[in-house]
C-alpha cells in the first residue's frame, strides 16, 4: 500500500443540483478508508445464486469418533482445497481463507442478478481486478459531477477512489464491490429489435458483517455486525432507467443470502429528498439523524436507514418498482 501523502485540495461537499461554496478538505490515501455516501438511485424479476456447500460423513459409532473426526477433518481440508482451486485467479485474495470464507468467496463468484428492464437488460455480479479501473472512473466522474471539481484534481481523486477499492476488495468475503452491466435494445426499420453492446452502468459496495466493515464509517454509525450498502453510482447517460433501484434490490438479494442478519443499513443526506423517498419506497425507514454539530466539521446532516430483509422463497418475492428517480447523480465524499 503507498505511503499516505495527505493533499490539501477544495472540494465541493454537495450533491446539489445548484452549484455551492467550495470547502477546504484535506485528503490523503487513509481518508479513503470512509465510505462515500451513498445515494442510491424493472418488471420481470429473476436471480441465480449459488452456494457450494462441504459434506461430512457421519460417524458410524462411538468407538470411532477419533479416527472418524480426523478423516472428516481431512475431507473438509480436501474439499475446501478443492473449493478453492475452482475459484478463479481474479477472486482469490492472496491471503490466507477459512473453509467458510472459501465458500463465501465461491459464492460472491458464482452471484448474478439478472433484470430485463423497459429498454433492455441488466445484469449485476462481482468486480474483478481487472475492471477496477472503469469502476474507479465511474465513481470519480460521478463525483466530479456533484462536486465541481477542478479538473486538475481528477487524477488525484481516480487515484484515492483506486486505492479504496484496492483495500476493500482484500476484505472479500466480509464486504464486495458489485458492478452492473446494461445491454440496451434498439427497433430497426423491419420491426426487430437489435441489442446493443454490454456496457458498464453503475457500481455499489456492500459490507456484510464487521469483518467488512469501515475502520471509520459515516455518522450516525451503524451496527457494525449489520450489512450495509453505500458508494452507489449510474452512468450518466443510462440514468432514469431503473439501474440504480435495481443495484439496490441485487444488493439486498445478496445480502439476504450472505447474511443471517436482516437488518440492512445505509445513508440518505437531509437535503437529498428524492433518495428519500426513494428509499421509503423500498421499505427503509429512518432510525436516527446526525446531530447539527456536525455542520461544524463541513459535513452534510445524514440520516441512518434501516431496512428489514423478508426471509424469501422466490425472487418474485420482491418488490421492484417501473423506475426509479435521478438519483445516482447524488454522491459525498465524508472527510475524517
Amino acid at each position: 500500500m503507498a505511503a499516505a501523502i495527505p493533499v490539501s485540495v477544495s472540494l465541493i461537499l454537495s450533491s446539489d443540483s445548484q452549484p455551492s461554496q467550495s470547502l477546504p478538505v484535506i485528503l490523503s490515501p487513509s481518508n479513503i478508508q470512509h465510505p462515500f455516501l451513498s445515494l442510491h438511485k424493472s418488471f420481470n424479476f429473476s436471480s441465480r445464486f449459488r452456494v457450494s456447500s462441504k459434506c461430512s460423513s457421519p460417524s458410524p459409532s462411538s468407538s470411532t469418533t477419533t479416527t472418524t473426526t480426523s478423516t472428516e477433518t481431512e475431507t473438509e481440508t480436501s474439499s475446501a482445497s478443492i473449493t478453492y482451486s475452482y475459484l478463479e485467479d481474479s477472486y482469490k485474495t492472496g491471503r490466507f481463507l477459512s473453509n467458510e470464507e472459501i465458500e463465501k468467496l465461491n459464492a460472491l463468484q458464482n452471484f448474478r442478478y439478472y433484470q430485463q428492464l423497459e429498454t433492455g437488460s441488466m445484469c449485476v455480479r462481482l468486480m474483478k481486478p481487472e475492471e477496477m479501473d472503469i469502476t474507479v472512473k465511474l465513481l470519480a466522474d460521478s463525483f466530479v459531477e456533484s462536486m465541481l471539481l477542478p479538473v486538475g484534481y481528477v487524477s488525484l481523486l481516480r487515484y484515492l477512489v483506486k486505492q479504496y477499492l484496492i483495500e476493500r476488495r482484500a476484505a472479500m468475503p466480509h464486504a464486495v464491490t458489485l458492478i452492473g452491466f446494461y445491454k440496451g435494445k434498439q427497433e430497426m426499420n423491419t420491426g426487430e429489435e437489435k441489442e446493443d453492446l454490454e456496457e458498464l452502468a453503475g457500481t455499489v459496495e456492500v459490507c456484510f458483517d464487521k469483518r467488512g466493515a469501515n475502520t471509520s464509517p459515516p455518522t450516525p454509525t451503524s451496527p457494525k455486525n449489520a450489512p450495509y450498502i453505500c458508494n452507489m453510482a449510474v452512468k450518466q447517460s443510462l440514468r432514469r432507467r431503473g439501474i440504480g433501484w435495481n443495484l439496490l434490490k441485487a444488493s439486498e438479494e445478496l445480502i439476504s443470502q450472505m447474511s443471517s442478519v436482516r437488518d440492512v443499513y445505509l445513508h440518505c443526506r437531509m437535503i437529498d429528498l428524492a433518495p428519500l423517498n426513494m428509499y421509503t419506497k423500498a421499505g427503509y425507514s429512518i432510525v436516527k439523524t446526525d446531530s447539527i454539530r456536525v455542520l461544524l466539521m463541513l459535513q452534510r446532516r445524514k440520516h441512518l436507514m434501516c431496512k428489514k430483509l423478508a426471509v424469501l422463497k422466490n425472487p418474485s418475492e420482491l418488490d421492484i418498482p417501473g423506475s426509479d428517480t435521478e438519483l445516482s447523480s447524488q454522491l459525498d465524499m465524508l472527510k475524517s
